[in-house]
């Protein structure tokens, strides 16, 4: 890191206003803890739901809403919360939701029901959704310049690599939990994390200057819910014939949405604080894009993991954990790849994204084409190579997308931004994992072939990160033209037209 000899400070981070924050490293190793055990639990459950519902004495439809109800709750708080965030003390709000996601996580190792756990899987999920764009706003609020793009570096890589390592880290644990009850400690595991989480964050989280901006956009925020609860509704009833049944609710779930944005342009024409404010999609550089980019890559990128699972597991016969250890080497790619990439974001831009994209297209696909036509015996570990040039890849979109999306983004607004990027995602990962299972189920249903199930699958995965790459690229031939993506000054971030009526 290159040092200033008048200030000892990385100078990226010297703004106008603002003062380093001595702990603001150690802090966000708190909130990196705290995010990724969050999202892990949106895939480490899926190895345990044939435990769980033998144990329990569940039906299918039951043990299934295990995943889904964690995930569509917690989608439904992203924006709301970030809002919340913004408008009160980020702060409260992390270590509560963080203090909530522990309880319920408890509450769902001791659930003696499929009812009870249902439940108490839903109030985590919520906890979890109020608690993520916290954790993406307390960086905007920490870090400036080169610093912030090595943060974000470091929250990408946990964004990443938390769905590919999931699956492994559940056969982990139900491996050395033994027993029809092994599958609680999937749970249990939070609550001494948490915790002491939740001590360290009351020491080094920085609290949230308030500007008299409490007002909350409650219509708007009904309507947000509302839609996105339509939308999401059918895909987590999708192995339940959800989509099929309820695909009326899809064209409803965007009328709605189309009538929440109308509602957030006449508060923004009154100047009144919307929920989420439509100018960050066309006046803040790289945000509608990167929203785009995200959401198109979190279609393919997360139902993978579970087609990956179902082949090893059914088609195969392997058992959990090794299941999970045949994907390993895309976690581990991912992760050494993130914290390089977020070094890098500041100097290459968009082109991070473009490479990181290609790369992933290559390693899946390679990966896809060995399974189906290469050895049946050692086909699995012969893919490990490609898998782990997937993942170093993918270390390249996800975080630089991440940074390049809410660098921008005025950080009075950084909850709320940033809860509407991982709403995208949250949509995207909903989709592909429908889709993708969904695919996979229904060509195996023609043939009984797993490995040309694999390879549909994958196939469909693939069209969906290529679509990513495509405005990944196209961004990038933009920025070329008009020579190359500029970083607003703090002046004009203060005085964009986004921030003109934060007040």
């Amino acid at each position: 890191m290159t040092v200033s000899a008048a200030d000892g400070r990385d100078p990226g981070t010297r703004e106008a206003g603002y003062e380093p924050d001595p702990r603001r490293w150690r802090a966000l190793w708190v909130t990196l803890v705290a995010g990724f055990m969050s999202l892990l639990d949106v895939t480490i459950v899926a190895v345990a739901l044939p435990t769980i519902q033998r144990d329990l004495h569940a039906s299918a439809a039951q043990v299934q809403w295990v995943v889904s109800g964690y995930a569509l709750t917690f989608a439904l708080a992203l924006v709301t919360a970030g809002r919340l965030g913004d408008a009160l003390d980020r702060r409260r709000i992390f270590l509560l939701a963080l203090g909530g996601f522990v309880v319920f996580s408890a509450a769902c190792g001791a659930a003696p029901d499929i009812t009870l756990l249902v439940v108490a899987r839903l109030a985590q999920g919520l906890a979890a959704g109020v608690m993520a764009p916290q954790n993406s706003a307390l960086i905007q609020q920490l870090f400036r310049g080169a610093e912030r793009g090595r943060a974000f570096g470091l929250f990408g890589s946990i964004v990443g690599i938390s769905s590919a390592v999931g699956p492994i880290t559940g056969g982990v644990i139900l491996a050395l939990a033994s027993g029809a009850q092994g599958w609680r400690w999937i749970f249990y595991v939070n609550v001494p994390i948490g915790i002491l989480a939740v001590l360290l964050g009351r020491r080094l989280l920085p609290r949230t200057r308030r500007s008299g901006r409490g007002h909350v956009d409650v219509p708007g925020t009904l309507l947000l819910g509302l839609g996105v609860l339509c939308i999401m509704y059918p895909l987590v009833q999708a192995d339940s014939g959800g989509i099929g049944q309820l695909w009326w609710l899809f064209p409803v779930g965007v009328a709605i949405l189309a009538v929440f944005t109308r509602w957030e342009r006449r508060l923004v024409a009154r100047g009144t604080q919307p929920l989420l404010d439509p100018r960050l999609f066309t006046t803040v550089r790289g945000y509608a894009v990167g929203a785009g980019v995200g959401t198109l890559y979190f279609i393919g990128f997360s139902g993978v993991w579970l087609v990956f699972a179902l082949f090893y597991q059914h088609g195969l016969g392997f058992t959990p954990l090794r299941s999970g250890l045949a994907v390993t080497p895309f976690a581990v790619g991912s992760a050494i790849s993130a914290v390089v990439a977020g070094r890098l974001v500041e100097r290459f831009g968009r082109l991070l994204t473009v490479c990181g994209l290609t790369g992933v297209i290559l390693g899946l696909g390679g990966t896809a084409l060995l399974l189906r036509y290469g050895p049946a015996d050692s086909g699995p570990w012969l893919a490990a190579p490609l898998l782990f040039l997937g993942g170093v890849a993918g270390g390249f979109v996800v975080s630089p997308n991440i940074t390049m999306t809410l660098r921008d983004v005025p950080v009075r607004m950084a909850g709320a931004a940033g809860g509407a990027l991982q709403t995208g995602q949250r949509l995207g990962a909903a989709v592909g994992t429908a889709a993708l299972p969904g695919l996979f189920y229904l060509v195996l249903g023609r043939n009984h072939d797993y490995h040309g199930a694999l390879f549909a699958a994958l196939g469909a995965a693939l069209v969906g990160m290529a679509a990513s790459l495509a405005l990944a690229t196209s961004d990038w031939r933009r920025d070329r033209r008009i020579g190359g993506p500029r970083r607003k000054c703090p002046d004009e971030v203060a005085n964009s037209p986004v921030n003109a009526r934060q007040t």
